[in-house]
């Protein structure tokens, strides 16, 4: 086996540690392809960990759903090595701020993920029917404006 130059943090370490049990005996490798195998493991994984915590950072609910923005959600924290607390956090943070606010102020908060998105998701839908219907009331006040006035006929005695 030749000698491998690893530059930088991580690879660097991972190098000291794999020629330190090299060296002790400890681990052995048949083959280069055994060797670049484990050396793929070792990186892949922290490296999809990084990308969906990078995916999970730039998630926004924005004008979707809530439902479809927890749908969204749940695949970025999948691989993510976001749990309980932090994974919390990174949802607050990506949701509206209105419906965060309201889920904060409650007197009894959500404590659990799941807990979150079922609340988010009430409140998303209570939200988004008061829209619907603020906007009906406007139209038709809107069209009852436009609409004739018909003049009353005074009856006479």
């Amino acid at each position: 086996m030749g000698i491998i130059i690893c530059i930088g943090g991580s690879v660097d370490i991972w190098k000291e540690n794999v020629m330190e049990k090299l060296e002790a005996g400890e681990i052995e490798y048949e083959s280069v392809e055994e060797f670049l195998t484990s050396l793929k493991k070792e990186f892949e994984e922290g490296e999809e960990k990084s990308v969906k915590a990078v995916e999970l950072r730039k998630l926004e609910q924005g004008v979707k759903t809530m439902e479809e923005f927890i749908q969204e959600f749940k695949r970025a924290a999948r691989g993510s090595g976001y749990e309980e607390r932090p994974l919390i956090e990174e949802f607050k943070r990506g949701m509206n701020r209105e419906i965060r606010r309201k889920l904060m102020e409650v007197e009894n908060p959500p404590a659990f993920i799941e807990q979150w998105y079922r609340r988010a998701t009430a409140l998303d839908r209570n939200w988004r029917k008061s829209r619907r219907e603020e906007e009906r009331l406007r139209r038709k006040k809107e069209m009852e404006g436009r609409a004739p006035k018909q003049e009353q006929q005074q009856i006479l005695p």
